[in-house]
């Protein structure tokens, strides 16, 4: 008997909630980010993947003009009128998919005349593990509604649409990377992204060919974006740009860091540097993929994390022990992945190396008397797509 497939089962799930069957299905993935953290806001360079865990939405079709919407992780539906759908109106975990509706009405699509739709939402990427649960949920709705409405938005609209819908109502200011990543991405690849003109081009990685895999290593330190150091980073890089004259960071070279070094205090100095010398290592690690493979960008990763600990000051103990430990026991690189305060790191492995990095990570982790790591193999895949 064949395994049902979580595209079945999401479609069986929205039976069963709403007593007919779905006019469609569609799945978004979640993203590792390989390189280019926070660097996304300051109209920088980032190079994310999408991950073979995905979030998945059934849609049926309704005749009046309401928009229902349920999960596979609360019991409660939520809906509301088209006509009512404002930021303000919209909270708790159906913002997410209500408010991809909302932001899509703010990038062309006429709400006035689109019909309701009821909508069922499965999802197999980890919440608060740094892999972009959210952008999955709103990729997978922007593509759903775009399909079902005939908006003929193309992807990187969709990707700002779920970008909008995450910034106001959600309340996180992240940038463009999660959702670029989760609608864009190939298998065995990379997008390699210009946050400021959403240039897009896609960069094999090749792993499979050089027998590597990518680790993640779930700490189980939750986050969340809406509140707390994510908005204080990004408020200090807007004041670092502010205070060097400049739109944004992107426009600071490493070459620039010593002057600012004389003309900002010492710790908006040191955000700024996180995010000059990522944008290089960003671009550092296509150019040596292009010309060596993806096994000589570990010292890339290794230099993203120091920068992330020390100047950006976004990891937590778990996250640093979880990274030294795969790079004392064979990884080829190891960095934090994500906004960080919590979340992942990934690890450049060689495919034999896998089980024996993850046997340690437990045991240092539990002789710190931390909460046991979850740690799986994640494979570069495909973007956002209609499944059924």
């Amino acid at each position: 008997m064949t395994e049902a497939t979580p595209i079945d089962e999401t479609a069986a799930g929205f039976s069963e909630r709403y007593g007919r069957a779905p006019v469609g299905v569609w799945s978004a993935p979640g993203r590792v980010n390989l390189i280019g953290e926070h660097t996304d806001y300051n109209d920088g360079f980032v190079f994310p993947f999408a991950i073979d865990q995905r979030a998945v939405v059934a849609l049926g079709a309704r005749d009046d003009r309401v928009v229902r919407v349920s999960s596979t992780f609360t019991p409660e539906a939520v809906e509301i009128h088209l006509d009512d759908l404002t930021p303000e109106s919209l909270d708790g975990w159906s913002a997410y998919p209500l408010g991809v509706a909302w932001a899509l009405g703010q990038f062309g699509a006429d709400l006035s005349t689109v019909p309701g739709v009821d909508l069922h939402i499965s999802s197999s990427v980890p919440v608060g593990a740094g892999l972009s649960s959210s952008a999955a949920i709103e990729s997978s709705i922007a593509l759903a509604l775009d399909d079902h409405w005939n908006l003929g938005l193309d992807r990187p609209t969709l990707a700002k649409v779920g970008q909008l819908a995450e910034n106001r109502v959600v309340g996180a200011p992240t940038g463009i990377l999660d959702q670029s990543a989760s609608l864009l991405s190939h298998a065995d690849a990379a997008v390699f992204l210009d946050c400021r003109s959403l240039d897009a081009e896609v960069i094999p990685l090749g792993l499979v060919a050089d027998g590597l895999s990518i680790l993640v290593i779930d700490t189980n330190v939750t986050h969340a974006h809406a509140t707390g150091g994510y908005a204080a980073r990004r408020a200090s890089c807007e004041s670092g740009a502010k205070t060097l004259g400049v739109e944004s960071l992107r426009d600071v070279h490493v070459g620039d860091l010593d002057r600012a070094a004389t003309v900002l205090d010492e710790e908006t100095f040191r955000r700024v540097r996180h995010i000059v010398s990522e944008n290089q290592r960003v671009l550092d690690t296509v150019r040596t993929l292009r010309e060596h493979g993806a096994g000589a960008i570990g010292p890339l990763l290794d230099a993203s994390h120091v920068s992330m600990r020390d100047d950006f000051e976004i990891t937590v103990p778990e996250i640093d022990l979880a990274v030294s430990t795969a790079q004392a026991h064979g990884a080829i690189g190891a960095r934090m992945t994500g906004g960080g305060f919590g979340g992942s790191a990934i690890a450049l492995v060689i495919d034999a190396l896998v089980p024996v990095i993850e046997r340690e990570v437990r045991a240092a982790f539990a002789e710190q008397g931390y909460r046991a790591p979850t740690t799986f193999v994640v494979r570069p895949s495909e973007g956002a797509r209609r499944d059924a």
